[in-house]
C-alpha cells in the first residue's frame, strides 16, 4: 500500500489509548492532529521524539493541534513510556498495525541483513475537518518536530 498525500481524507480510526482509554481520529474535529508513527516505545529515536513532542506540546495547543502516537505496542508499554517520560498526549496501540497500514506506513525494512515488516517513522498533519494537510514521511527526528511547528503555522492560520 502506497502511503497517504496531502488533499487526501485522513482514514479514520478508534485504538485503544493509554490510560484506558478508546480513542478515534473523528474524536477530534474541530482540532488540527498531529499523527506520528514510530517503532518502539522506549528505544533511542522514539524516546527522543516522543520527549520533542512533549517539550513543544504548549506551542501545539496554541495553534489548537492536538499530538497523538501511534505504534505497534501495547497500552501498557504505553502507559510506562509516558510515566517515564511524563509525556502530555496519549499512545496508540496499533498492536495488529491495522492503522499502519491504512496510513502506508508498515513496510519491509532491513536492518543487518534481516528483513521485517514494521513502522516507518512518519507523520501526518491532519486540518480540523479531517483532510489530510502534509505528510512527513522517513522522518528523521532531529529537527522534527521544529518542522511540523513550521508548517502548521504556515497551512493553518
Amino acid at each position: 500500500m502506497t502511503a497517504l498525500a496531502a488533499g487526501q481524507a485522513a482514514p479514520d480510526f478508534t485504538l485503544p489509548a493509554s490510560h484506558g482509554r478508546t480513542i478515534s481520529l473523528k474524536d477530534f474535529r474541530g482540532k488540527n492532529v498531529v499523527l506520528y508513527f514510530y517503532p518502539k516505545d522506549m528505544t533511542p529515536g522514539c524516546t527522543t521524539e516522543a520527549c520533542d513532542f512533549r517539550d513543544f506540546h504548549p506551542e501545539f495547543a496554541k495553534w489548537n493541534t492536538v499530538v497523538l502516537g501511534i505504534s505497534p505496542d501495547d497500552v501498557k508499554s504505553h502507559d510506562k513510556f509516558i510515566a517515564k517520560h511524563e509525556l502530555p498526549f496519549p499512545l496508540l496501540a496499533d498492536v495488529d498495525h491495522r492503522v499502519a497500514e491504512a496510513y502506508g506506513v508498515w513496510v519491509l525494512k532491513k536492518m543487518y541483513g534481516r528483513e521485517y515488516m514494521g513502522i516507518e517513522r512518519s507523520t501526518f498533519l491532519i486540518d480540523a475537518n479531517g483532510m489530510i494537510v502534509h505528510v512527513w514521511p522517513k522522518v528523521k527526528v532531529a529537527g522534527h518536530v521544529q518542522d511540523v511547528l513550521q508548517v502548521i503555522k504556515e497551512k493553518l492560520v
